[in-house]
This record gives C-alpha cells, structure tokens and sequence, in this order.
C-alpha cells in the first residue's frame, strides 16, 4: 500500500514540474511574402517580435480589424511604410490641460 501512494506521488510531482517548464509562446515560425493593398488597409496595429527564447525569427506582426495576426519580415521596405500608415492613424493621447498648483 505504501509502494502505491510513494509511486502515485513521485508520477503526480514529476508530472507537475514537467507541465510547469512547458511555456507556451506566441511566436512567429515564418513570415508572409506579401501583403495586398486591400489587406493592409485593415491592419490595425503591430508589435515586434524579437529573437529570444523560444522565437527565432525577428518578425513584425500586424493584427488586422478581426483579430488575425500576420507575421511579416522587419527588413522588406514595404513593412516599414505600413508601419508608418498606421502610426499616423494612432490617436495620440491628450494632454492634461489642467495644472496642479502647488
């Protein structure tokens, strides 16, 4: 009986470090060749994707209006003009134009 409890507990403890290491990444494995006109004009917003960890490329990722993600290549000229488009289209935030006066 006490054989089956030790066995259960080193299984159950070698199990939970195995699903504690296990880290699920939201990386880019290639990158699309193009992009239509028509499809960058939904892309909304981007963010870079840097070479760490478990990502091995260095990707821009655009997120279209829906929700889906495209992976693109930092160094094609035509990534960096939309993410200037889309820059200028980002709302500033507004400044407050109250002061404290101390």
């Amino acid at each position: 009986m006490r054989f089956n409890t030790i066995f259960f507990l080193l299984i159950l403890s070698c199990l939970c470090v195995a699903l504690a290491q296990t880290t699920y990444e939201d990386c880019c494995f290639k990158y699309v060749n193009e992009m239509k006109p028509r499809t960058q004009r939904h892309a909304v917003k981007y963010r870079e994707q840097v070479v760490d960890g478990g990502c091995n490329i260095p990707a821009i990722i655009f997120t279209m209006r829906k929700g889906r993600e495209l992976c693109t290549n930092p160094r094609e000229r035509w990534v960096g003009d939309l993410m200037k488009k889309i820059d200028k289209k980002r709302p500033y935030p507004k400044k407050d134009k109250k002061q404290r006066r101390l």
